[in-house]
């Protein structure tokens, strides 16, 4: 298989090929990121959106205006808003002739969750177009692999949407609507063959796991190496980046320890919490070469710090003290670990993608780490209050923080939280802007922050409750794509 593959590489390589047609050559990066295979041509990608960036473009079709506008923001190049002034008319709102165009509505309402702050119009932009395919779906008027794509984006934007699990779908769609080609070829043997190697993996951290359980006697702790697999899945499923990806699931292991035990010490034994924080340390430089300690001593300096928010947090749980809506925020989301995860995602990089630079920006980071930890932060109080699955040790969530705080109902404040999610998501789009030097790196935090709505989107808690993501799962992992 792997000598079809390189064979299939080469071919879908040549269709690269530098042209003037711009349109085709957008057309070719959408398929291959939506199909999964844009790690295999990272390069001719790069060099692919620089010419469309800088090249003219004077289509008037909206499905094509708002391609290359996605395009090119997901990849950190900076495209004006303006450039869809010319679907509008002199009184400022889109054409009445829009509306019966859903694949040129879907293209820009996905472009448009691209926005950062300051951008309203693209904010009227995400209305207008929700607004007529909520329309289309209730009426029937989309049909087909479209009316899938339609529905997919309504409950969660693509921009926003983990990349493998969009993939599941679009490969059986790309399937309907182009027939076998080498591209969807490729795409079905690489995900084959990566599956293979993920499965393997699952099965080597699930024996370690296994092993440190039984060894420590872990019986207060959720049972989720799969899950914790997953999430250092979403951050990077690359074949070579396997390494990396086994050190940030078991960065992962180590966090999600942290949380159930505190949740469940804080409220019986508070002295067992104290002594747990004393004796925290970590455990990875043997894995690691002599020139990436630095990253490690990092990382087990910053994951001290989060045993100590999780001790701060126990201790407010032991003392009954009701903190404010900032000042549960301001802790919450440092117990999610993100800013020790930050430098965790560089552990097993390659030296090309872990720069000096790349380290400077893991540590001083704020927005981009912050905006990551809020929205996971606040996801999971969400549902977590909704489906009354909180610890009674857990301190006060976001959400009855804030009914509190503010004497609202449980509907005001969830939709204040809401709010402050879209601001976060804004400044995750920021991030890919101002930080497209260490975009390898920088993307890798930002996979994190689109794996959470996987776990913790639509009220669910897929972390705590793994059957909710039983079929993904068995789909990425265990279930081969038919060729």
């Amino acid at each position: 298989m792997r000598e079809r593959v390189d064979k299939l590489k080469e071919e879908v390589c040549t269709l690269f090929t530098p042209s003037k047609d711009m349109l085709r050559r957008m057309y070719l990066v959408d398929e291959i990121v939506h199909l999964g295979i844009d790690h295999l041509f990272e390069k001719e990608i790069e060099t692919a959106l620089k010419d469309i960036h800088e090249s003219e473009f004077a289509s008037s079709n909206l499905y094509e205006v708002a391609l290359r506008f996605r395009l090119l923001r997901e990849r950190g190049f900076w495209v004006s808003p303006d450039v869809f002034q010319k679907f509008k008319g002199d009184d400022g709102n889109f054409l009445n002739e829009l509306a019966d165009d859903p694949r040129g509505l879907l293209s820009l309402y996905n472009a448009a969750h691209l926005f950062i702050h300051g951008e309203p119009e693209l904010e009227e932009t995400i209305s207008f177009a929700r607004n007529h395919l909520e329309s289309m779906i209730r009426d029937s008027v989309v049909k087909g692999p479209l009316a899938d794509q339609v529905k997919r984006a309504l409950r969660l934007p693509l921009p926003r949407t983990l990349k493998r699990v969009e993939m599941l779908h679009y490969m059986f769609e790309y399937d309907q609507d182009n027939g076998h080609n080498p591209v969807l070829e490729l795409a079905k043997m690489d995900f084959n063959l990566l599956q293979q190697v993920h499965l393997k993996e699952l099965k080597e951290i699930s024996r370690w796991w296994k092993d440190v359980s039984g060894y420590m006697g872990l019986n207060h702790i959720r049972d989720r190496v799969v899950e914790c697999y997953t999430w250092a899945y979403a951050v990077y499923h690359e074949e070579d980046l396997a390494i990396a990806r086994m050190i940030f699931a078991k960065l992962i292991v180590l966090s999600a320890i942290l949380d159930d035990t505190y949740d469940v010490y804080a409220f019986t034994s508070i002295e067992e919490c104290r002594t747990l924080n004393a004796a925290i340390q970590g455990e990875f430089e043997d894995q690691m070469p002599s020139n990436k300690r630095y990253l490690v001593a990092f990382n087990k300096a910053e994951f001290q710090k989060v045993s100590s928010y999780y001790m701060e947090a126990a201790e407010w749980s032991h003392r009954n003290y009701k903190p404010s809506f900032s000042e549960q925020v301001a802790l919450a989301t440092e117990t999610t670990g993100v800013r020790s995860l930050a430098a965790g995602v560089m552990l097993g990089m390659s030296d090309a993608a872990t720069t000096r630079e790349a380290f400077e920006w893991a540590v001083t980071s704020t927005d981009a780490i912050i905006l990551c930890a809020k929205i996971g932060r606040f996801m999971n109080d969400i549902s977590g209050y909704k489906l009354g699955s909180q610890n009674k040790a857990d301190m006060p969530c976001a959400v009855e923080t804030y009914i509190n705080e503010h004497k609202v109902t449980v509907d005001v404040a969830i939709a204040k939280i809401n709010e402050l999610m879209e601001d976060e998501w804004k400044t995750t789009n920021r991030a890919r802007i101002d930080n497209q030097a260490v975009l390898p790196v920088a993307q890798r935090l930002i996979n994190l922050t689109m794996a959470i709505p996987l776990f913790y989107g639509y009220d669910s808690d897929g972390f705590t409750f793994g059957e909710q993501l039983r079929e993904i799962l068995e789909n990425l992992y265990v279930k081969p794509m038919p060729i």
